[in-house]
């Protein structure tokens, strides 16, 4: 298929070339409802800019740092392989990605890493704690003319110029229409497990899903949250200690990772066909869980459009062009055994 141009965005939005190309470059002022026409050609032709060439016209190399998670969290060591993939990928484009591992659940620790990267970057994605030491240090480097973008957690207080990730609120929500829908009418109590009541991932999945079951499932008592620094080990023990209290336990809502840790605990009690389980994120471990019945759903988010996302919005501001904002929503999938990718 041929790749498609400017002047194919121009003859579908009914606008000359000089038009398109200035909103797509913000030389100059347009028009809200010229630019809408514009947007709508290209989600419609799914253009893609040619952004190399003219990096390589003005001879721009960039810089970009991710920030993630160090330990055993399954989604985030995918994440890690997408970032490395993605800098593979983008060598031949001049453009330079590194990756940081870091305690992202001590907000000093994290805040101190983001202050020792200076301003060597053009950019920087992170998996960001919500805290006031985490969002000065993010705003540091925006003073210093380092574009931040938060990725999977938000700090929407800050000045990070945008957030890759779901909408977790909704997923929470999603989590406990599921949960009620599933456990059929029963009456017992519902415990969540968090990494963090810190990041802001964990803490809107865990207003959304105690929203809806308060309101329309209020046969189900939710038990306090019982947080494990995503961490598969600490899972396993918290979640052993929770079956061990509460013999009338009939729904668990892991919040964020160390989904292992809750399929072992469950199997070590002989308990997991009789608990309703809802997780995050498909990995190998959860996917194998789905498959033999211990989980019962998967709310996913797609690790690789989230750096990639990430990655298209560091460059754009690197380029100082505008975003496509419809190309930077992430979606989320819900997996069950019988439609499994």
């Amino acid at each position: 298929m041929a790749r498609v141009t400017i002047e194919d965005v121009a003859l579908a939005a009914g606008l000359s070339v000089a038009t398109v190309d200035r909103v797509l470059n913000g030389r100059a002022a347009v028009r809200p409802q010229t630019a809408q026409k514009v947007e709508k050609a290209i989600r419609q032709l799914n253009y893609q800019p040619d952004r190399l060439a003219a990096r390589l016209a003005k001879g721009q190399e960039y810089r970009f740092c991710f920030v993630l998670p160090e330990g055993n969290n399954d989604f985030m060591i995918g994440l890690g392989e997408e970032v490395r993939a993605t800098a593979s990928h983008l060598v031949s484009e001049r453009v330079q990605i590194d990756l940081r591992l870091t305690d992202v659940f001590d907000a000093a620790t994290l805040a101190a890493t983001l202050d020792s990267i200076g301003d060597i970057y053009d950019g920087v994605a992170v998996v960001a704690l919500d805290h006031p030491r985490v969002r000065e240090a993010i705003n540091g480097l925006v003073e210093r003319g380092v574009s931040v973008v938060t990725l999977v957690s938000d700090v929407p207080s800050s000045k990070r110029v945008h957030y890759a990730g779901i909408d977790n609120s909704s997923a929470g929500r999603t989590a406990a229409t599921l949960m009620g829908r599933f456990l059929g009418g029963k009456t017992g109590k519902v415990g969540l497990i968090a990494g963090s009541l810190s990041l802001r991932d964990h803490i809107e999945r865990r207003f959304g899903f105690e929203q809806v079951l308060a309101q329309e499932f209020p046969q189900l008592a939710i038990l306090p949250v019982l947080e494990s620094r995503d961490d598969w080990q600490r899972v396993e023990k918290v979640t052993a200690e929770m079956l061990s209290a509460h013999t009338d336990l009939i729904g668990i809502y892991n919040v964020g990772a160390g989904a292992r840790g809750i399929v072992a605990a469950l199997e070590n009690t002989g308990r997991q066909k009789q608990i309703s389980y809802i997780a995050h994120e498909l990995t190998d471990h959860t996917r194998r869980a789905l498959v033999d019945g211990t989980i019962d759903a998967i709310i996913n988010q797609n690790a690789g459009h989230e750096v990639r996302s990430a990655v298209r919005v560091l460059m754009a501001k690197a380029d100082r062009t505008p975003l496509i904002e419809a190309m930077e929503h992430i979606r989320i999938d819900i997996f069950v055994r019988d439609n499994l990718p």
